[in-house]
């Protein structure tokens, strides 16, 4: 399989931010841990400010770091998230799995999966990875990065996602295109 590295990921307007997400797959899952109710460009920017106050983006680091000083760390203005308790917990409960499942490599979560439902099954795994996101991150290494396990295809998805972010041009449109899509989601559970 061959794996492309893209200089960026468009997701947050910060050349530093965004340069981070592509380079250290850990900063990827992390984003999308913090992706909740908060902007997208908020979430994805994260990582840097995480990396920033603890000094490093180790998995194995930030699981054992105390829980009490990995919430401060979110806490501290402007904070890392609006629920900085909660996220600091998921994100630290994330990068315990990373260390222990994947020897403190987040990349081999994609990497190592066998076809496209053992990639799936490895994401869903992960603690504050949900179905929606799982299909985002599959477009994401598949499209971005090349990262195409036999069936990836039938588990990755049809609608927009960040997968298909290749500028910022390209997040605004996305942002739209999902703010569209999870209006029909709405009206098709209403019209139930």
């Amino acid at each position: 399989m061959a794996v492309t590295r893209p200089t960026h990921l468009h997701f947050t307007g910060d050349d530093e931010a965004d340069r981070l997400l592509a380079e250290e797959p850990l900063a990827l899952l992390i984003g999308f841990v913090l992706d909740q109710q908060v902007t997208v460009q908020k979430a994805f920017s994260g990582p840097l400010e995480l990396r920033r106050r603890l000094g490093t983006l180790d998995a194995a680091a930030i699981a054992r770091t105390d829980p009490a000083e990995l919430e401060e760390a979110f806490r501290t203005r402007p904070a890392i998230h609006r629920f900085p308790g909660n996220m600091a917990r998921r994100v630290q409960e994330l990068c315990a799995v990373v260390a222990e499942d994947y020897d403190g490599r987040a990349e081999r979560v994609w990497l190592e999966a066998e076809d496209g439902k053992d990639l799936e099954r490895r994401l869903l795994d992960l603690p504050g990875i949900g179905p929606m996101k799982a299909r985002s991150l599959i477009a994401i290494v598949g499209k971005r990065f090349g990262v195409r396990p036999p069936g990836w295809e039938d588990v990755a998805p049809t609608h927009p996602t960040l997968g298909d972010v290749d500028s910022y041009e390209a997040l605004e449109a996305y942002q739209e295109k999902k703010r569209a899509y999870k209006a029909s989601l709405r009206a098709a559970r209403a019209a139930r």
